[in-house]
């Protein structure tokens, strides 16, 4: 259920500057999305992924919690957790499994035929938060290992109070605007990547399944290099409509697989993001209940939906090959997919199964799966131009001083919501429910933190409850996390802005007792709510003590 690291990539593809681009109606289509990214539109039932019972229990009550700000109001919310055994279940099988499970627990909890409601017209978001986080590191091991719980830079209501917008309530409110214009659909997503699309919201409903992307002109060879496409998954559209899908390659090899597709007329990089329609749904449940049964394959949308649904058996079992995967499993795998193909199409009189809606090529792309990417994104927030407005406008943070109080000097461009700093200067800065008595900082990010006294630049304080009388004085690019644990002292978690926390995950950094690792295994078995209160105790208790 993890998005490619590619995507990552995404920007300096559709920042490519255009000739015929044109900037004023790009961002009256931009911030018209954005208008429709509220809680008063979305999907009529959510369902959200997750990796083990804890966050499950937490997201189905956090996301009923805030809904109309996040899911739209009224709707059904269904966490379950994927119990798959082995390496998972990849992100097809998973969305299969996922959606059984769902269907479970609205009937036994909710008294609701999901199936009898998709069939009838009801809009169904899905969205995948599996994987660790590791690039992320030490943010989601503060949350416990509940990596979509990690915060960004504006604040809603949770049971009367003000708590952090979290990504993957982002990442919701961002794809409610695709809902409407799906009906009787499973749209399927991933939780840390916030994108707003330049291309509109185009309706579904065309094929069977569809999948997101940004398309362009076909490029030349020497766009196709400059460009990077030989590390993306694509999607192709030729003049019928139809789409097909290849895998990072070359130019002359895209070429050469796609020669029997036809005519091609767009071409660009697949988001991953999906939709189907509820008779495709319903038929690979079917096709795939044995799997789905057993919880032991594993199948990834892309090389084992669309892939063989599209590409000649050929070229398949060639891109197949590239991935180690054997000649003699590639070709039952893809006469297993052509029979269901050619069934599906015959009983649904369809000519083709996968159609591309497109997300444009000047989107916004706002990535929180990485550190630095994180404080990029979040310190956008501060910035003035047109997508940091946009920003803005999204997160609900055009008031920058929201519920905030305190005699400390903060400049107009950073961002200090529902907080109280005493004394200091705070300059292009981003603070989230943070107490503190002085704040001297500078381009740093401070998120529900409770301390006397911090100076630093270029920082991020995230969860920190420090009570050290003379305060914090932090090294340029310090980054600390607080784990809060039941019946245990807190795990300080010190790192840097340049710490890569895929490379350092097993390694015990400068100041640390245990490695990420060991923070992840010793929060594997936790209750995520019951850590909150621990954390809340601990930061009340602080806040009663301060000069106020």
């Amino acid at each position: 259920s993890v998005l490619p690291r590619s995507l990552a990539l995404l920007p300096q593809f559709f920042r490519t500057p255009r000739l015929t681009l044109n900037m004023a109606s790009t961002k009256e289509v931009l911030m018209g999305a954005i208008a429709q990214m509220v809680g008063t539109v979305g999907y009529d039932a959510v369902i959200v992924c997750t990796s083990n019972p804890a966050q499950e229990a937490f997201w189905q009550q956090r996301l009923e919690a805030t809904r109309g700000q996040a899911a739209k109001e009224g709707a059904l919310i269904l966490a379950v957790h994927e119990d798959w055994l082995g390496d998972g279940a990849g992100n097809g099988l998973g969305t299969l499994y996922a959606y059984t499970k769902a269907r479970a627990k609205a009937k036994s909890d909710f008294g609701i035929d999901i199936d009898e409601r998709i069939r009838s017209g009801w809009s169904v978001g899905m969205f995948h938060t599996a994987g660790k986080g590791t690039r992320l590191a030490p943010l989601p091991g503060s949350e416990n290992n509940n990596k979509p719980g990690v915060k960004l830079p504006t604040v809603l209501t949770v049971d009367g109070e003000l708590k952090e917008l979290t990504i993957l309530e982002a990442v919701i409110r961002q794809t409610n605007s695709y809902a409407p214009v799906r009906r009787g659909r499973c749209s399927v997503f991933w939780g840390d990547q916030v994108f707003i699309p330049s291309a509109g919201t185009p309706a579904s409903g065309e094929h069977h399944a569809d999948i997101l992307a940004c398309l362009g002109d076909i490029p030349s060879k020497e766009e196709w290099t400059a460009k990077g496409l030989d590390t993306y998954g694509l999607i192709a559209v030729n003049t019928s409509g139809h789409a097909a899908q290849v895998e990072k390659v070359s130019y002359d090899t895209a070429t050469e697989l796609l020669a029997s597709f036809g005519s091609i007329q767009k071409v660009g990089p697949s988001l991953g993001s999906f939709s189907v329609s509820a008779a495709l749904l319903f038929a690979m449940l079917e096709e795939f209940k044995m799997e789905v049964a057993a919880k032991l394959t594993k199948y990834d949308s892309d090389p084992h939906f669309w892939m063989p649904f599209t590409l000649p058996q050929s070229a398949y079992i060639s891109v197949m090959g590239s991935k180690g995967v054997s000649e003699a499993e590639a070709t039952a795998h893809y006469t297993r997919m052509a029979a269901f193909k050619t069934k599906f199409t015959q009983e649904e009189k369809c000519e083709a199964l996968l159609g591309c809606i497109d997300a444009g090529t000047e989107c916004y792309w706002w990535d929180y799966g990485q550190l630095k990417l994180f404080q990029k994104n979040t310190l956008l927030a501060t910035a003035d131009s047109d997508e940091a407005e946009a920003l803005r406008v999204f997160l609900g943070t055009t008031d920058r001083r929201q519920a905030s109080t305190g005699l400390a000097d903060i400049d107009p461009a950073s961002v200090v919501l529902s907080s109280k700093i005493g004394a200091g200067s705070v300059r292009s800065s981003v603070c989230t429910n943070t107490n503190c008595d002085e704040a001297n900082i500078h381009n740093s990010i401070l998120m529900n933190c409770t301390l006397r006294k911090v100076t630093g630049n270029n920082c991020i304080l995230y969860n920190v409850v420090d009570d050290t009388p003379a305060g914090l004085s932090l090294p340029d690019g310090t980054v600390r996390a607080d784990v809060y644990l039941p019946d245990q002292p807190k795990i300080i978690v010190m790192s840097t802005l340049d710490t890569d926390g895929g490379k350092a995950w097993k390694v015990v950094l400068e100041g640390n007792d245990k490695t990420f690792e060991e923070v992840y295994m010793t929060n594997g078995p936790l209750d995520i709510m019951e850590c909150q209160k621990v954390m809340e105790l601990a930061k009340n208790k602080l806040v009663g003590e301060l000069k106020g």
